[in-house]
């Protein structure tokens, strides 16, 4: 991947259109007729060998012919020549080409090989990049660049949008353009066979004329990447994605469009929300949204007012409100007063605000600015239903310009609803000129106004600082990789709940005492040991689900009952699945259920996104990604707590408030020591465990089944994201003989990374921040504790005090770009913790992390007055300049050209 190539994809000075043409309707034709319309200040250079001039402009009928290298070509011919046109360009030394053809994966060439396989092959050969094929072109509208198929142009704006559909393109353009809604990118990816949402998401989360970014998808290509980048790019800007596919029949009309590969909506759901982004349902949410994104500002709370001449509208504004789990502001004393002075005595005297059906400009105005003037609400929606009065395009004005006047307008969010068609149009049309987000209906506009909260909503619970697993929790990785080990020896890849249980308790994970029988026999003696009542079940790896074949039977009170239980069992088994082979039979101790809570929890192997979690509530019928919430691993206690969240709010659990029902602890415990399973152990294919039995604070597994994969040894290209890297704690000594761990930061050392800031000196922290600055907040504080180790990496060393709490001594950290080519740090170390040779430690492990990565340059700044660094780093290896009218060090290492041996001390005692 190479962001600098899409530096020239997103600011070409030069363009060559191959195949262009005078003929009407050819592809050729259309592009340039919309280069040349667009107002594109560079070189716009056809080339043909059937005509002299393209429309007017001079062509060449080769490419050799042409008189400078271009930066972007455009590709109009039929699929069976752009291999060779591929081929030529990137000899020529052209960067980037949008290829417009389609069908170019199921066409061959003479030698047998796909067309598209041969064209990203020749281009690769030259460091050439593809957009597309199949792709509709894009246009740059701040450039006057439109490179394009499309029927129209967009508009200058702050949105960049990316689309795998060229239908939805055309649509969206038509929409935005109708309602005044300008781009600062619009891309159509086609096929995404090399340039990809990915390195798009990348560049545009970084773009400063790009404000919010929106996704049309109906498949990605490379998960780990893909999730990187959003999560990067939504610290910074709202990301919106519609993603097709959401019925099993779209999902397969999906994969048949982009030919990609077909995963589980529900876990891209999953991973859309990990990532800090917000999904839309349909094209009708995404204009809206996008409405919305327009002309909005930040929202800084959830409370919506309402303003309304008419109570039916408003009432179904509130029900659209609360059954999406908003919240209507609630007015203050003084503001009913206030309102009381301006309305009618009739009005609602609560929010909403009935202004009542003869309102007219004067009224509304009024009324919202008492609103806007008060702090009852973070924002307000503006009702107006057609009336005898007429005024529907007046009082329009009349609000657009109160909005536009008031000193609060930036701190609000205001939204608006002119009902009706032709009497609204033209009040709806004067709202989009004035910047004002308006829609169509109350529920559209408060659907609109739900996104936004939801979006608010993700980012701070991506903020939330998790608890911290107490130590006394198990988590034996080596007890549980030797249980499978043992298994896939003996060929078994499916392990019930008397095999899987040492698995499932190597990691606190508890299960109902369970004993194997070999037959009826057996299982009666064991009984008379254990005690009655006992729950007696079939055991075969061929029957997954044994209650759907009769193949369970509970609260048996003697041997004769389980005698006749057993062969009853064993005769429904023979006749429902007569191949399934029976080893013995499994004999529990019935669990005691009253009061207790009935789920049921599973892992699945996506094929996009690798492992999931899923909890729900089970049942003969169920499906894990329909019937369950689910979550992408690794899963700490604040993501296992919004997972839960989840689950209850859209009803896939529900607190049945039993006496020793759920417990939020205990529930997010256990699913976060079976995340830590699924990453510790890649043996795991799938895991059911039906039923799950929460009494209160403990929680039982009382039937397992798990399938594993014999040929997955490593988490290399397993896991959608990357978990903590445990492999990279070491202990080192310092000079003063104190014992320190340096690791990997982790989001649970949030608290203790912000008391170590606040350690630093005055003098540190300007060295630190190049010039002083104010404590660090929480959400700052989370950005730099909640780290995605695929992009960045923060190493810190820690050490406990005399209570045997542990604290932080020092930090280092550095972010890499995405083409792995520099990685730039950063370092502090705590004031009274200086000249240990903790910072030596800090950066030669840095350093030795970035070599084992392949990163090629190691880069840090430092100010001209932090001596210290500067010879640190020249001790290490650094090359270090010194910039006096930047006032700053420089320092500089290629990694490629060092070795441990060379200037990095691999020996952890620092001297």
């Amino acid at each position: 991947m190479s962001q600098r190539t899409l530096n020239t994809l997103f600011k070409p000075s030069s363009i060559a259109i191959i195949g262009a043409s005078n003929g009407p309707r050819r592809a050729g034709n259309v592009v340039m007729k919309n280069l040349l319309a667009g107002g594109f200040s560079g070189p716009i250079m056809p080339v043909t060998p059937k005509y002299q001039a393209v429309m007017g402009v001079l062509a060449y009928p080769s490419i050799e012919a042409l008189p400078i290298k271009p930066d972007l070509a455009i590709i109009c011919t039929r699929a069976s020549r752009v291999p060779g046109i591929v081929e030529t360009l990137a000899q020529f030394g052209c960067k980037v080409a949008i290829i417009m053809a389609s069908g170019m994966a199921n066409e061959m060439d003479g030698e047998g090989q796909s067309l598209l396989a041969t064209t990203l092959a020749n281009a690769k050969r030259y460091g050439m990049r593809i957009l597309g094929p199949n792709s509709l072109g894009m246009m740059l509208p701040n450039l006057g660049l439109n490179a394009s198929l499309a029927h129209t142009s967009a508009q200058p704006g702050k949105i960049a949008f990316v689309s795998q559909s060229a239908a939805v393109c055309t649509t969206v353009l038509d929409w935005a353009n109708n309602k005044g809604i300008g781009f600062s990118s619009f891309i159509s990816l086609g096929d995404a066979t090399d340039i990809d949402f990915d390195e798009l998401l990348d560049f545009l989360g970084r773009d400063g004329r790009t404000s919010a970014i929106m996704l049309y998808m109906d498949a990605i290509n490379e998960k780990r990447h893909f999730l990187s980048a959003a999560r990067a790019a939504a610290r910074n800007k709202p990301i919106l994605v519609i993603k097709s596919g959401r019925s099993q029949e779209g999902a397969r009309a999906a994969k048949l469009h982009t030919g990609g590969v077909s995963g589980s909506d529900a876990v891209y759901e999953a991973a859309f929300r990990r990532a800090g982004m917000l999904r839309v349902n349909d094209l009708v949410e995404m204009f809206a949204a996008l409405e919305s994104l327009n002309h909005g500002n930040d929202l800084k709370g959830e409370r919506l007012g309402i303003i309304s001449n008419g109570g039916g509208p408003a009432v179904l504004a509130v029900d659209e409100l609360i059954s999406r789990g908003g919240k209507l502001a609630e007015l203050s004393e003084d503001t009913c007063r206030k309102l009381d002075t301006v309305l009618p005595k009739t009005w609602s005297a609560q929010n909403p605000i009935d202004i009542i059906g003869d309102a007219d400009a004067k009224r509304y105005v009024d009324a919202l600015n008492i609103l806007m003037d008060s702090d009852d609400a973070d924002a307000i929606l503006v009702l107006h239903s057609p009336s005898a009065l007429g005024e529907s395009e007046l009082i329009a004005e009349a609000v657009a310009d109160a909005i536009k006047k008031h000193p609060h307008r930036s701190k609000l969010n205001i939204l608006t609803n002119w009902s009706g068609e032709n009497s609204a149009y033209k009040a709806r049309k004067r709202f989009t000129k004035a910047g004002v987000a308006t829609y169509r209906t109350p529920e559209g506009a408060v659907g609109a106004f739900m996104h936004m909260v939801e979006y608010r909503r993700n980012q701070k619970l991506l903020q939330e600082v998790p608890q911290s697993i107490t130590d006394k929790v198990p988590h034996d990785a080596g007890k549980a990789r030797e249980v499978m080990q043992a298994a896939l020896a003996k060929g078994k890849t499916v392990l019930e709940t008397y095999d899987a249980s040492a698995i499932l308790g190597a990691y606190g994970l508890n299960t109902i005492d369970t004993w194997f029988a070999k037959d009826a026999a057996e299982a009666a003696d064991i009984a008379e040991q254990v005690g009655y009542p006992i729950a007696l079940k079939i055991q075969s790896p061929d029957i997954l689900h044994k209650s759907d074949v009769y193949g369970v039977t509970l609260n048996l009170t003697s041997a004769d009952e389980i005698h006749h239980a057993a062969m009853a069992m064993m005769q429904r088994v023979h006749q429902s699945n007569p191949e399934a082979k029976i080893e013995g039979l499994i004999v529990q101790r019935m669990a005691l259920t009253a009061g207790a809570q009935e789920l049921r929890l599973a892992v699945i192997s996506d094929p996009v996104f690798g492992p999931a979690i899923c909890l729900g509530e089970g049942g003969s019928e169920w499906q894990p990604t329909r019937d369950a919430a689910v979550a992408l691993p690794p899963l700490n206690m604040a993501l296992a707590r919004y997972m839960v969240i989840q689950a209850l709010k859209t009803g896939k659990l529900r607190d049945r408030h039993l006496p020793q029902g759920l417990d939020m602890h205990a529930l997010c415990l256990m699913l976060t020591q079976l995340s830590h399973l699924v990453i510790d152990c890649p043996q795991i294919q799938a895991l059911d465990l039906n039923p799950v039995l929460a009494a209160g604070d403990k929680i039982t597994l009382l039937d397992i089944n798990l399938r594993l994969d014999p040929q997955c040894s490593d988490n290399t290209n397993r896991l959608a994201i990357m978990p903590y890297p445990k492999e990279l704690e070491e202990q080192a000594v310092l000079r003063n003989g104190i014992q320190v761990m340096l690791r990997p930061i982790l989001p649970e050392d949030e608290p203790k990374h912000l008391a170590f800031d606040n350690s630093l000196t005055d003098e540190d922290r300007y060295k630190r921040y190049f010039g002083a600055r104010q404590r660090m907040t929480h959400e700052e504080m989370a950005v730099l504790t909640q780290i995605d180790y695929a992009r960045e990496m923060a190493f810190i060393a820690t050490a406990q005090d005399a209570n045997g709490e542990d604290y932080t001594l020092g930090a280092v950290r550095a972010s890499i770009d995405p083409d792995n080519t520099e990685a730039e740090f950063a370092m502090a170390v705590r004031s009274d913790h200086q000249g240990l040779g903790l910072g030596k430690l800090l950066l030669e492990k840095l350093i030795r992390y970035y070599q084992a990565n392949e990163t090629q340059v190691l880069t840090g700044f430092t100010m001209i007055e932090n001596r210290n660094m500067a010879n640190l780093a020249r001790t290490l290896g650094f090359t270090v300049t010194f910039d006096m009218e930047e006032h700053l060090i420089k320092m500089h290492m290629d990694l490629k050209a060092i070795s441990p041996k060379n200037g990095v001390d691999n020996d952890l005692h620092a001297t």
